[in-house]
């Protein structure tokens, strides 16, 4: 089976296409074994795309450990310019169906027509707790105290598609990273589990960012996280509205705009290509 590897600012992926065959295989099996580092390819996630009656064409993203994604957005980038390279849908603006509803990345030309990076029109934010989804009653989840076996953090908690629990602090560097990542990302107030964003404010249109997701551990970026980080950043009057984050792997530029949509732009970046032996 063939494959190519992918990556947004070193967050990465297996990308299988899927266009022309129906033939169904036990993908969350496939991506456990792909997906690993030391006997397989190595990967943030096994990235189909697939036929669609209602859009251009069907993403679906599975994790390392099994388990299927609702979105990602460093992911839709690196689908969008493959689809487009490759001439498989006519124009710039592809509608790319998700388990998080319909998204439609723009590709970014350069001055000799080939793609420098990838916009994303991510639609509106989710702020109900019971959509994000979350076991509590409030309106909204916004500098909120949660109570865990590492102590108390201040919270806010968005949903791109897939649901985000986003805290700040005063210095990266210092956060227990890998001691408080997985046992926010298993919080009983999570139901689902969520993914975890650390965040520093540098000034108001700039933030640091290490993220822990849920399914993967530690990543060097994730983009529904960037812009859940938009989102929650404004929301607590840290930032404006369109802000620059800073991954370990790279920079997006994050905008929550005034019909209520985040738009995320980033690059995107085909690695290699090969055949998985079955």
């Amino acid at each position: 089976m063939q494959f190519l590897k992918v990556h947004g600012i070193g967050n990465d992926f297996i990308l299988i296409d899927r266009l022309q065959t129906s033939e169904e295989k036990n993908w969350p099996e496939l991506a456990r074994q792909m997906c690993d580092r030391h006997f397989g390819v190595g990967a943030d996630g096994l990235v189909l795309i697939l036929p669609s009656t209602t859009a251009d064409l069907c993403m679906r993203v599975f994790n390392p450990d099994g388990s299927e994604a609702e979105m990602c957005g460093n992911a839709i980038r690196c689908v969008a310019r493959y689809v487009y390279q490759n001439k498989l849908v006519a124009g710039i603006f592809i509608r790319v169906e998700t388990l998080a509803g319909l998204r439609v990345p723009e590709v970014i030309l350069d001055g000799q027509g080939q793609c420098k990076g990838v916009k994303v029109d991510m639609g509106e934010p989710i702020l109900d707790p019971v959509r994000i989804p979350m076991s509590v009653v409030s309106e909204k989840i916004v500098n909120y105290p949660l109570q865990f076996s590492g102590g108390e953090l201040m919270i806010t908690a968005v949903s791109m598609g897939n649901p985000h629990c986003i805290t700040y602090v005063s210095d990266l560097e210092k956060v227990p990273f890998y001691e408080w990542g997985p046992r926010l990302e298993t919080h009983p107030l999570f139901p689902q589990k969520t993914n975890v964003e650390f965040v520093e404010v540098i000034n108001p249109q700039e933030v640091r960012m290490r993220v822990w997701e849920r399914g993967a551990g530690e990543t060097l970026a994730c983009g529904t996280g960037a812009c859940a980080v938009g989102v929650a950043s404004y929301l607590n009057g840290l930032t404006e509205r369109k802000i620059t984050v800073h991954l370990p792997g790279g920079d997006l530029q994050i905008e929550w705009a005034e019909n209520g949509h985040v738009y995320m732009t980033g690059p995107a970046q085909e690695i290699f290509n090969g055949i998985w032996l079955l």
